[in-house]
């Protein structure tokens, strides 16, 4: 990739405060909200034990991939496209897959601030203890950054015009975040309803982030829905993604 690329878009999104605020601050502003409130800070029987606050954490971590996934990178990039910047690419020795991956590391890697801001604000404003099984939290937190850059493309391939780009994303944003957890945690949910919603991705990042938290290994099988999400998004968006 070239790195003049990585570096522009760096510069570019730096620029873009309310881009930054929505992906890298906006959890955690909601998590502080969250854990204001007394009642949160309280031990639930429901939650085995836990409290509120501490299921949350996970909610926060998953809300910034959210946003820089579904709504952030698909409105740059198919304002790219709208503006014939793609196009005006594709004649330079810069091709623009180089401006994609460059597109895909920037929001990611804000996605993985954000989660990391969560987190170190959960431990150290309210006592919310650092996940216990670290390797496989980190690699559950990875495979959610792929599953949601994957579903950005596919929502940047499908989006003519930033418009609609701003549509889509918000059509499956709040979906998303119900599957995360955050008007309900998974865990309080209704059997059956749990059960379809760790189908979803954010639904199995939500279980699978869960149980590294709680020290256990992420199970197999929300691994397995998050990497099967990443493939199949990654094949449509590669099959309906055009650079004009």
């Amino acid at each position: 990739m070239n790195t003049a690329v990585l570096r522009t878009e760096i510069r570019l999104i730096s620029r873009e405060p309310g881009a930054l605020f929505w992906i890298l601050l906006f959890p955690t502003l909601l998590l502080v909200i969250l854990g204001s409130i007394p009642s949160f800070g309280d031990a639930q029987a429901d939650l085995g034990g836990l409290r509120t606050i501490d299921v949350y954490v996970p909610v926060a971590v998953l809300l910034g991939l959210l946003v820089g996934g579904l709504q952030s990178m698909p409105q740059t990039l198919t304002g790219y496209r709208e503006r014939g910047i793609l196009r005006r690419m594709s004649t330079t020795p810069v091709r623009p897959a180089a401006l994609l991956l460059a597109q895909m590391l920037v929001y990611g890697g804000a996605a993985l601030a954000s989660s990391l801001l969560a987190l170190g604000v959960g431990r150290f404003a309210f006592d919310v203890r650092l996940p216990r099984q670290p390797f496989g939290y980190a690699l559950a937190l990875l495979l959610t950054v792929l599953a949601a850059l994957a579903l950005g493309a596919v929502i940047s391939a499908l989006s003519r015009t930033t418009k609609v780009a701003g549509a889509i994303g918000t059509a499956a944003f709040f979906p998303a975040m119900f599957c995360a957890g955050v008007w309900a945690p998974v865990q309080t949910m209704p059997d059956v309803l749990a059960r379809i919603v760790g189908w979803t991705p954010f639904g199995a990042a939500a279980e699978a982030l869960n149980r590294a938290a709680a020290g256990d290994w992420p199970g197999w099988d929300h691994l397995g829905v998050l990497v099967a999400w990443t493939v199949l998004l990654t094949a449509g968006a590669a099959r309906w993604f055009r650079w004009e």
